[in-house]
């Protein structure tokens, strides 16, 4: 069974439609890569998952369970975790202080605590005490990772990672995914940067105009069948 599936998922913003029938499953100690376009449709994925944004009832599973009529802080609650796009920290809070928001209405016990976030970004710990909008981008980015892990998610989905960052950050950044894969959680990452998202999947799906248009494993998908997904040639 898959830890986390979706069927035939739909979503909306007010009178417009951004996805169209998305089946997409999620296997336990996976990392998935969702690739395409600007436009696709790929964060809107990642809200209805997430529970940001309406969608049927039946169309989101964890573990088998439906939990699409869940609200957003009941599916973190249950160990789905997101890493938005923009990292949308709190900016009169400190580093610490943003990573224990995370631990907010934790339910169970696992790996992800402040100790084990800092000796995944070190760097976090020496800063600590530093306000969230004094760090670069790649630190930002290093709080909104960890933030979502001190829930202890079983499937972290991140929101585009390496958007903005330099190169050697987000060489630090993929190399602290390989990491929380290691811990035992499963992650679902949107990225416009095909080569970094297929270099640490398991499998891929691409996504163009709120469809899946392509998938399978890395290997197996060549560099036109990518091409053809995304823009549809």
């Amino acid at each position: 069974m898959a830890v986390l599936e979706t069927h035939e998922l739909t979503a909306f913003y007010g009178d417009f439609q951004a996805l169209f029938g998305v089946t997409f499953a999620l296997e336990e100690g996976e990392t998935v890569a969702i690739i395409g376009a600007n436009g696709a449709g790929k964060s809107t994925f990642l809200k209805a998952i997430a529970g940001l944004l309406p969608r049927q009832a039946t169309a989101v599973r964890l573990d088998g369970r439906d939990i699409g009529a869940l609200p957003a802080y009941e599916i973190v609650k249950l160990g789905v975790s997101l890493v938005p796009e923009g990292r949308r920290l709190f900016s009169s809070l400190s580093v610490e202080e943003n990573l224990l928001v995370g631990a907010y209405g934790r339910r169970s016990q696992g790996p992800w605590n402040l100790a084990s976030v800092y000796r995944l970004f070190p760097l976090l710990q020496e800063r600590r005490h530093t306000s969230s909008t004094a760090l670069s981008g790649g630190q930002q980015q290093m709080v909104a990772i960890g933030r979502s892990l001190m829930s202890n998610p079983r499937v972290l989905l991140c929101d585009e990672l390496s958007l903005g960052l330099a190169p050697i950050v987000i060489r630090d950044i993929y190399a602290a995914l390989a990491d929380i894969k290691t811990r035992g959680t499963s992650v679902v990452l949107v990225e416009q940067d095909l080569v970094h998202a297929m270099s640490v999947a398991d499998r891929a799906y691409c996504f163009m105009e709120g469809r899946v248009s392509l998938s399978g494993r890395p290997r197996e998908l060549s560099r036109d069948a990518i091409h053809a997904a995304y823009f549809g040639l």
